[in-house]
């Protein structure tokens, strides 16, 4: 296991010594070989491929964050004495293709540099080496820390040139602060970081491949993810075992006798028959008991009042954001992070630079600072007056593991209501500071108090009870009011032996409900109550359960696929400890005691890893082969058909593959089969084949594949079109010859060694390629360069790092003349109808914009019309979808008409 050295004394530069580090318990090789060298001798190159600059010293000292958003928000408190760069988060990890971890020798990792980081760490070194310090200032959180620790050694920076530094919000003042109490990288947090990600190896590397031989490919499994999926799974199966009982309510509509004004009537439910608690399970049973009351005279036998306080919720903590985001904004938990880590990072709020807006997101404390106190209450007083101030500052007590070093999540300066600065946000980033706005200053205000009346009223041998409640003084609720119905009723004056007139009496039907499904908000509640996973880690979770299909959300719930319930049974069979939701909180605590210095990582990895084998070892020749069959016969040969699962989702296979690949999709018809074109292969002259793709569009490949992989579009006329043009022109990153394709927006060049090389280029009508503009600007998110790119909506500056990197900004005043030059030709007639032309009255449930029809590889769909912003979707209504058909139908028969008229005139 990987150590750090107990750091040195203070360098030269007038720093007070620092404190000694503890050097965790591991291999005494794995720490030997993990420790940073020296300052590597003029002229050598370092192993990021960057020339190592000789002694280092004499410049600024260097900054080093995990954004560039975040270097630019702090760049502006340190002044010129300071570089401030961005590391783009992690820069080393273990290996992709092996498990990279020395289990006999203390665990010890194999750690990498990052591959689309060797430029970064290559910029980073020359930077450090003109530095005497280096700060290390990634986020104050487990996570930060091991970035930190793991910058040292891909750096190679001996300890005494080394600080660690770390604030709670991105103001001057916390800023400052941080950099006067510098210290020694925590060596326990980077083990507990280490562990878990260790743990997370194990399964993830060992156990998906197990899940690939016997359920199928590119399955996985994880320590966390897997635990999550059963709880979904396990709700899921709670639902549908759920017995539906019917049982029936008895309600009376009443009002002061000789009343006749209709606000003081008000309901009561029949609590007691006969002296015994009310339950009717037939219409039969309640109608009779139904027909005694309605004879009978109603009195009111019983008024009580009694006043509540309703006190403040606490402020905000990761999980808590994430809950009241996902119920009053309907935001996803990544959509939830996202936008709070840009409040974090830094907003421009009046043109002298970014500055953080709120503190750190991701956190489990609920501890608020003196300063945040006393300014708070001074608002609260100054805004709402003295009824609203509480005599002392509201306390809140966070679980057993919280971090109270952290802070709750709140404003980091009052000054800044969401009202001063809307302009400065975009609309997801208003809505979220003004709801962390808003909670924080209602935590620290007075109760709200209530008036609950509780009535009694006698009818014969029925006892009806109702509640009202009365808002008596608004209290924190003037700031932060709740979130749902309020269905308690209003009550008119009454008081015992009243008599009551009855205006109605029904006997109504009802059932009972099965559990609810999850919600977002309701799951990451779960796994906060069952210990799994960590403030940082409920989104990716939540995320990644759904990028392997093991569930869906759907209407705001989540479902457990076939494929999810599956999966979740082998596992829960061969390997019950790891899927156990108390084992894998137990584990948590484990992590934490490592991250405070009271349990040892090698001891915690020694009681996972062992078991973890010998179950592995077992479930290799125990598990069998899954094979889920279905009612379903092969359209092919006649055998049964069983459920498979692919990358796309489920579908059908015949039970005799190999012997037959006959599929299908589950609920769909089989694709055609291949038939002759009468047209031949001109690589290999055997014939062209008529097939269909999972689309059910049409195109023709070569009978000789997959030996001959020559493909063609089909025109109207069924003749070949070639979907590529081999010409003379070379790609200019690998040298391969590019072709002629063509594409949603016209013909372009591509290469011809894709999918390893994805150089494209923009043509000319005569598809020659449209010179290039140079430009020297690089990407604020990965530090690649931008190039030029052309959209739909016309050039703008796309990342070279694209895919892992999307991010796009617009090309400057400067270039758009010469872009211009370089515009490609008008592009050929759209291949279907322009569904943005559709009218439609729904809007998207995110952001309340409009939306836009779109097709999906599953049909129809409704978008947000202001993606990417917003990211939101939908189903479309039936009204919306029947809009979307006639519009495809109509461009339909105008193609087929065109199509015919140039058949007719050649």
């Amino acid at each position: 296991m990987p150590s750090k050295p107990s750091p040195k004394s203070a360098s030269k530069t007038g720093d007070a010594k620092e404190p000694k580090a503890k050097k965790p318990k591991a291999a005494a090789g794995a720490a030997k070989k993990a420790a940073p060298k020296k300052a590597a001798a003029k002229g050598t190159r370092s192993k990021a491929g960057a020339a190592d600059l000789g002694p280092a010293g004499g410049g600024p000292s260097l900054v080093i964050v995990e954004s560039p958003k975040k270097a630019k928000s702090i760049n502006k408190f340190l002044g010129s004495k300071y570089i401030v760069k961005a590391s783009m988060g992690h820069v080393r990890d273990l290996p992709k293709r092996k498990l990279g971890l020395d289990v006999a020798n203390g665990y010890e990792p194999s750690y990498e540099i990052v591959p689309t980081k060797k430029d970064t760490i290559g910029d980073l070194k020359r930077d450090a080496h003109r530095a005497d310090i280096v700060y290390l200032a990634t986020d104050p959180d487990r996570e930060g820390e091991a970035i930190a620790w793991h910058l040292q050694h891909a750096l190679e920076l001996p300890d005494e040139r080394v600080r660690r530094v770390t604030f709670h919000e991105i103001t001057e003042r916390a800023v400052r602060d941080a950099f006067g109490k510098v210290g020694p990288i925590n060596m326990d947090m980077v083990n507990a970081q280490q562990a878990r990600r260790f743990l997370d190896r194990f399964v993830g590397y060992q156990l998906s491949p197990l899940l690939w031989k016997k359920v199928a490919r590119n399955l996985s499994a994880g320590r966390v993810q897997s635990v999550a999926t059963r709880l979904i799974v396990d709700r899921e199966r709670e639902i549908r075992a759920f017995v539906q009982e019917e049982f029936w309510r008895i309600t009376a509509v009443v009002a002061p006798a000789g009343s006749a004004a209709e606000g003081e009537g008000f309901e009561a439910a029949l609590a007691e028959y006969e002296g015994k608690k009310f339950e009717a399970k037939t219409e039969a049973d309640a109608q009779k008991i139904r027909d005694v009351l309605a004879s009978e005279s109603y009195v009111v036998t019983k008024v009580e009042e009694a006043e509540k306080l309703d006190r403040a919720d606490a402020p905000f903590k990761t999980s808590t954001l994430q809950q009241q985001a996902a119920i009053r904004l309907r935001f996803s938990g990544k959509k939830t992070m996202k936008v709070a880590q840009e409040l974090y990072e830094g907003i421009d709020v009046d043109g002298s630079g970014p500055v953080g807006l709120i503190t750190y997101m991701r956190t489990d404390s609920l501890r608020v600072s003196n300063e945040a106190l006393d300014a708070v209450r001074d608002r609260i007083k100054d805004q709402y007056g003295d009824r609203y101030l509480p005599a002392k500052p509201n306390r809140y007590a966070a679980g057993k593991n919280a971090q109270e070093a952290h802070e709750a999540i709140r404003p980091t300066d009052l000054a800044l209501s969401p009202e001063r600065i809307r302009d400065r946000l975009n609309h997801d980033q208003f809505r979220l500071y003004d709801m962390i706005y808003r909670r924080f200053v209602a935590s620290q205000m007075t109760p709200a108090v209530f008036t609950v009346t509780d009535v009694g009223v006698t009818a014969g041998p029925g006892l009806f009870k109702a509640q009202g409640k009365i808002l008596r003084f608004d209290g924190h609720r003037r700031v932060w009011a709740a979130a749902g119905k309020q269905e308690d009723a209003l009550l008119p004056p009454i008081k015992v032996d009243d008599p009551l007139d009855l205006r109605d009496l029904a006997a109504t039907q009802h059932f009972t409900q099965p559990p609810p499904r999850y919600s977002e908000a309701t799951l990451i509640k779960a796994l906060e109550k069952e210990n799994i996973g960590r403030p940082s880690t409920y989104a990716p979770i939540i995320q990644t359960i759904q990028d392997r299909k093991y569930v869906e959300h759907k209407d705001r719930r989540f479902f457990a696929t076939e494929l999810g319930m599956v999966v979740t049974d082998v596992l829960v069979k061969h390997f019950p400890k790891i899927l156990d939701l108390k084992f894998t909180g137990r584990m948590e605590d484990e992590l934490d005691e490592i991250a405070t210095a009271k349990e040892d990582m090698v001891k915690v990895l020694d009681e996972f890893y062992h078991p973890f084998q010998e179950a592995l070892k077992a479930a290799e020749t125990g598990m069998e082969r899954v094979q889920i069959m279905t009612d379903e016969v092969c359209h092919a040969c006649g055998a049964p058909m069983v459920m498979k699962f692919g990358r796309t989702g489920e579908f059908l296979g015949c039970s005799k593959y190999p012997d037959c690949k006959a599929t299908r999709p589950v609920g769909g018809a089989p694709r055609a089969e291949a038939v002759e074109s009468g047209h031949a292969c001109p690589k290999c002259a055997k014939p062209l084949m008529i097939r269909e793709n999972k689309k059910g569009e049409k195109f023709l490949s070569c009978a000789g594949y997959p030996e001959c992989k020559e493909s063609f579009d089909i025109d109207a006329a069924g003749n070949p079109v070639p979907k590529m043009r081999e010409t003379e022109h070379v790609c200019e990153k690998c040298g391969k010859p590019m072709a002629l394709r063509d594409g949603r927006r016209g013909p372009f060049l591509g290469c011809t060694g894709y999918p390893k090389c994805r150089n494209i280029v923009a043509v000319d009508a005569e598809g020659n390629p449209l010179p290039t503009v140079k430009i020297d600007i690089n990407c604020e998110k990965c530090g690649k360069p931008l190039a030029v790119r052309q959209g739909k909506r016309g050039a703008f500056l796309g990342c070279t790092g694209y895919p892992k990197c999307r991010n796009a900004v617009p090309v400057p005043d400067e270039l758009k003349d010469e872009v211009a030059k370089m515009a490609p030709p008008p592009a050929a007639a759209a291949k279907g109808p322009d569904l943005k032309s559709i009218e439609i009255d729904e809007v998207c449930d995110e952001c309340g914009g409009p939306m836009t029809p779109r097709k999906g590889r599953r049909g129809y769909f409704l978008g947000c019309a202001k993606y990417p912003k917003c990211k939101g979707t939908k189903e479309p209504s039936a009204g919306t979808l029947e809009k979307i058909n006639n519009a495809v139908a109509s461009f339909e028969a105008a193609s087929a008409a065109e199509s015919a008229e140039v058949a007719a005139t050649e």
